[in-house]
């Protein structure tokens, strides 16, 4: 297992099998201005990233965010190990690029200890293959109704490089809703790393000029998702986040895209969700509602997993995380 440059991850990235987009060279660099630390390593022609936080004392945390390491690879598990211990990390967060039922695991080596994941746990996928009819056939009555609607009523969606309205949007979101969002310099900085290579989009959706939405999306290889979204209250009848993510489906079906992932609904499982959906709005619940209507599969993260290397350190910042939240 080799440390390497960034010429020798981009003859090696495109070539896996459906990378994700927390996996790419850009997304290392935009954490690392969040006081994270990439590592690109390879071995035997599989490249992969792990990001390092810094902790008081020179110790560390190690954090492979969705990555198709394969868990019972001992050896390759072995070096990651101790690499991990050479850099002082105290214990390391392995999350799979993978959902439950994908693929069983026979023998899993007794040092991967079940965790709290940092991605969400559950979202939607939606299948983009087939004609737009067939996307329409497959979603919900109303949504479909909807995006007719947000058509005959006018709404226009733009691809554009505006952030600072896109960041105005997300502000009216946050004012609305009560969470908080990131600076205007965040989604600039987001927009500005993955826009050379074509893997973002930024859509604004408009009525008379005005913006009503938008959204920020990604895009690798086959597969999409969508990160960011916001919306005023402003013309709200014209239905403009329905035709809004119509628009970003499309947009990622014309560069090769064959699923869309909506990133993160509740994760209760499908039962509790079909069941309680009407009734409840805290939490993402109100964003389920709103998602589940695209036609979407509800699919179910792979378990995360953490390898300790010092378990007394590992067990006080599991303390600190239950006071505090989490070291994302």
């Amino acid at each position: 297992m080799d440390l390497i440059n960034r010429q020798t991850w981009d003859e090696i990235f495109p070539t896996l099998e459906n990378p994700h987009i927390l996996q790419t060279y850009e997304w290392g660099e935009l954490k690392s201005t969040f006081g994270w630390i990439p590592f690109r390593l390879e071995h035997e022609g599989f490249a992969f990233q792990i990001l390092m936080r810094n902790l008081p004392l020179g110790i560390k945390i190690a954090y492979i965010p969705k990555s198709k390491i394969n868990i019972e690879n001992k050896e390759l598990w072995n070096s990651i190990d101790k690499f991990c211990i050479s850099q002082n990390a105290i214990f390391l967060k392995y999350e799979q690029d993978s959902f439950v039922n994908e693929k069983d695991h026979n023998q899993i080596d007794k040092k991967f200890i079940k965790a709290k994941p940092i991605q969400p746990g559950s979202t939607i996928e939606i299948d983009l293959q087939g004609s737009e009819r067939d996307w329409l056939e497959r979603m919900k009555q109303k949504t479909r109704y909807n995006i007719k609607l947000a058509i005959k009523k006018g709404i226009q969606i733009q691809k554009t490089d505006d952030i600072s309205t896109f960041h105005q949007l997300m502000l009216d979101t946050s004012k609305r809703d009560n969470f908080g969002v990131h600076s205007k310099k965040y989604y600039q900085l987001v927009f500005d790393l993955f826009s050379p290579s074509n893997k973002i989009a930024l859509l604004i959706a408009k009525f008379d000029q005005i913006a009503l939405a938008g959204l920020m999306m990604f895009r690798i290889g086959s597969r999409s998702w969508y990160f960011y979204g916001a919306s005023n209250n402003i013309e709200r009848n014209r239905m403009p986040t329905y035709l809004l993510q119509f628009e970003a489906m499309k947009w990622a079906k014309s560069l090769g895209c064959k699923s869309y992932d909506l990133w993160g609904i509740p994760d209760d499982g499908e039962e509790i969700l079909e069941r309680d959906f009407n009734s409840r709005s805290d939490g993402l619940w109100g964003v389920y509602r709103f998602k589940r209507g695209f036609g979407g599969v509800i699919k179910r993260a792979s378990p995360a997993y953490d390898r300790v290397y010092n378990p007394v350190l590992y067990k006080l910042i599991n303390m600190f995380q239950k006071v505090r939240g989490d070291l994302s």
